[in-house]
């Protein structure tokens, strides 16, 4: 009798080892999951809301211009190990909803082809939800041959809505800044 009772003990005892190793793999496996769709998600999340300065992607400014004006500041910083020199566009001040075209101009010194791409954030953080951009060389990766300067045009508008958002009355001037680093293929 005794051997049954311990048979019995053991067998119950094997069940709840396994379900305590199936949960904590099961876990890992979840964390696992969430650490590679942390990237995508916090992404869709800054684009939705405009956390940290992350802009929108627009086709058209539907909304028309307002009287109120905004200065747009541009602004590059290039990574030490992309041997490209990148220069903003001048500042523009003009009406919040026009639709304007700048351009920043981009030199490969190096001498082979290298694969650039760009990251992006808008400054004060809490305008980068009303800063629409149409088109953008940031959407895709940009390939410079030797000695190659290239222009990169950027068309945007700043939504009317800015004007409405009492937080953001003080707001006269939103700063669009651009690094630009080697991309993982280093332009093969």
């Amino acid at each position: 009798m005794v051997d049954i009772s311990q048979n019995s003990a053991t067998t119950t005892l094997a069940r709840r080892n396994k379900r305590v190793a199936l949960m904590a793999a099961a876990t890992v496996a979840g964390m696992v999951g969430l650490a590679y769709a942390s990237v995508p998600l916090y992404q869709l999340f800054c684009q939705v809301t405009g956390y940290g300065g992350t802009t929108q992607v627009a086709s058209e400014s539907p909304k028309g211009a307002i009287a109120r004006e905004m200065t747009v500041r541009f602004d590059s910083n290039v990574a030490h190990d992309l041997n490209w020199t990148v220069s903003p566009a001048s500042s523009i001040t003009d009406s919040i909803g026009l639709v304007n075209t700048v351009n920043y101009v981009a030199t490969n010194h190096s001498d082979r082809p290298i694969t650039g791409t760009a990251t992006f954030n808008v400054s004060p953080e809490r305008a980068g939800i009303y800063f629409n951009k149409i088109e953008c060389f940031c959407f895709t990766e940009q390939t410079l041959q030797p000695g190659e300067t290239v222009e990169m045009p950027i068309v945007f508008f700043v939504d009317p809505e800015l004007d409405e958002n009492r937080e953001l009355h003080t707001i006269k001037e939103i700063t669009l800044s651009y690094t630009f680093y080697a991309s993982d293929n280093g332009g093969s």
